[in-house]
């Protein structure tokens, strides 16, 4: 019996690295409008999404060592886009939370990523582009990926 199924097509994995590589190079040129790096951008997401987060906890998330993020943090400090707060449960730590200006940045960087999104799969319909966001998460499932962020938090 035949099988019905279309042909696999061939380097697909070679294709999902040269779209990663674009859509990464275009967010990058994107954030730098706002004067950030896209670390900066998925450190800002993440406490948005997770306000008090410890630097330890924000480093464990973004599977970094604590000394590769405290500069991350001092930056986005001295900007004035994070706050670091005295934990009421524990006087010892941190909290890192997003200032007024910082909750601002993230807005204007929903915009920006929205226009990335809609420019990145504007070939294909709107069912299309719903089916392959189905198929992404479920690979980056199998592969234990945190789909929040990237994992890179090398400074730029």
């Amino acid at each position: 019996m035949e099988s019905t199924d279309p042909p696999r097509p061939k380097r697909t994995a070679f294709l999902l690295s040269q779209l990663g590589a674009l859509a990464s190079a275009r967010f990058a040129e994107r954030t730098r409008e706002l004067g950030l790096t896209p670390s900066d951008a998925g450190v800002l997401r993440l406490l948005g999404r997770s306000p008090g987060l410890s630097q330890r906890s924000l480093a464990d998330r973004l599977g970094a060592v604590p000394s590769r993020v405290v500069p991350l943090i001092d930056s986005l400090e001295t900007r004035g886009l994070v706050a670091r707060v005295r934990s009421s449960a524990d006087r010892r730590n941190y909290e890192l939370r997003l200032t007024a200006e910082g909750t601002k940045v993230l807005g204007a960087l929903r915009g920006i990523a929205e226009r990335h999104e809609a420019e990145l799969l504007a070939p294909l319909t709107s069912e299309q582009s719903a089916q392959l966001g189905i198929l992404l998460a479920r690979l980056a499932s199998a592969h234990a990926l945190d789909t929040d962020l990237h994992r890179d938090t090398r400074p730029e």
